[in-house]
């Protein structure tokens, strides 16, 4: 069972700025709607208040998370500790799509290594903190973070992006709006 903690203290903050990688979930609200999990890495979640949080949304072969947030706003993030003690935390709240045309996201951009992969920025309104046990979480050593999506990313530049992402990250895989690509 988990425990509901009251807010992201500091302890928590710096321990969820040491972990590696991420996932975060959301669904659409049609029940034939599919369910998505997204796996994250790289310096691209932020911590800004005991219940706010940002991280860095790269391009993607898919725009579900953006969908569904843009749809309902349903979404839980999830830390697993695959070094040290065994630890599960979750972040379940709110999240707000913030794209380039937004008037945060060059806020949010400031506080992000550049990356030519950045489509939008989530936004997240944290409504409940928890964290379990995680004792059947294996161990990993980190050997680092890739850099195949930066690669990509500036080799086709601006223009190319604007191309794939209008392709590729217009609507979910259930028909939903994701990304405005004008």
């Amino acid at each position: 069972m988990s425990k509901q903690l009251p807010e992201i203290d500091p302890d928590l903050a710096a321990w969820i700025g040491r972990q590696k990688m991420f996932f975060v979930a959301t669904a659409p609200l049609s029940p034939e709607g599919h369910v998505n999990v997204s796996p994250k890495g790289g310096e691209s979640f932020r911590i800004l208040g005991p219940m706010e949080a940002v991280y860095q949304d790269y391009t993607g072969s898919g725009a579900e998370t953006a969908a569904h947030v843009r749809e309902n706003g349903r979404i839980v993030i999830m830390f697993c500790a695959f070094e040290g003690p065994p630890r599960i935390v979750r972040l379940h709240g709110r999240g707000t799509l913030i794209t380039a045309e937004h008037p945060r996201f060059g806020e949010f951009a400031g506080m992000f290594p550049a990356h030519p992969g950045t489509r939008a920025f989530l936004h997240v309104k944290v409504s409940r903190v928890s964290s379990s046990c995680g004792y059947s979480v294996p161990l990993y050593d980190f050997r680092g973070h890739r850099d195949t999506l930066e690669r990509w990313a500036a080799e086709r530049g601006p223009e190319k992006l604007k191309v794939y992402r209008s392709e590729k990250n217009r609507r979910s895989i259930d028909g939903l709006p994701a990304l405005d690509t004008d």
